[in-house]
């Protein structure tokens, strides 16, 4: 299992809070995660994506970098289930404007290969059931031409094949922040300009349970739900 932090925001935040400080922030749960870490911070000039195979707990650079303001961000912090530790294998995962990073440990990979692009399966740099199930979600993409219609699709044609194992992602076009459940635990909580999404409640505040095959998209201030 690995844990994960979406933050979508109207104005710029500071993720310290969640990434460092926290009761149970991402750095503190990275004790018992501790195959390596990643942050996606969305900028003025695009995306900045920082990976470490270390404990995130004992890296100085993931300290630093939690003090980077931004409007949407992916953080993961990675307990290796599939795949050796390596930066290939660890979270968040890009292509081009999308970024990706999965909570769990697939059922049936082969099923899900199976049904990605050509194109997309190239893309895949390293070995973890990851980056096939964001070439899953990315072929949809492709095929719909819509970023939403697709990410739906994909939750259906993923459910359809029947035990899919665990599921649960955060993925961002560089304008929204997407979260889908199946498997693992995901909660939001609105926060002033903020909306959070997390694979537990980092904070004693009321976080709200993301109910299982429940797709949503943190379109900041208000999370909406998606028909999947």
């Amino acid at each position: 299992m690995c844990r994960m932090l979406g933050i979508a925001a109207t104005a710029p935040v500071s993720p310290r809070e969640l990434l460092c400080e926290a009761p149970r922030s991402l750095r503190e749960l990275s004790r018992e995660h501790a195959d390596g870490w990643g942050l996606a911070i969305r900028g003025a000039d695009g995306w900045s994506i920082d990976r470490e195979t270390v404990c995130a707990a004992l890296c100085a650079r993931f300290a630093n970098l939690a003090d980077r303001q931004t409007q949407l961000l992916i953080a993961h912090v990675r307990k290796a289930t599939v795949g050796p530790t390596s930066i290939a294998n660890t979270h968040p995962f890009r292509r081009g404007h999308f970024v990706f990073a999965h909570n769990g440990t697939l059922a049936d990979v082969p099923a899900i290969a199976a049904r990605c692009s050509t194109e997309r399966l190239a893309e895949i740099e390293g070995a973890t059931d990851s980056e096939r199930l964001f070439a899953f979600i990315l072929t949809r993409i492709d095929a719909t031409g819509d970023v939403e219609r697709g990410i739906a699709l994909a939750v259906r044609d993923l459910h359809a094949l029947g035990n899919v194992g665990s599921a649960s992602f955060l993925l961002s076009c560089g304008a929204r922040l997407y979260g889908h459940r199946a498997g693992r635990t995901l909660f939001m909580l609105v926060r002033g300009s903020a909306t959070l999404i997390a694979s537990e409640r980092l904070t004693d505040e009321a976080w709200l349970e993301v109910p299982e095959r429940g797709l949503v998209v943190l379109d900041a201030p208000t999370p909406i739900s998606i028909a999947a």
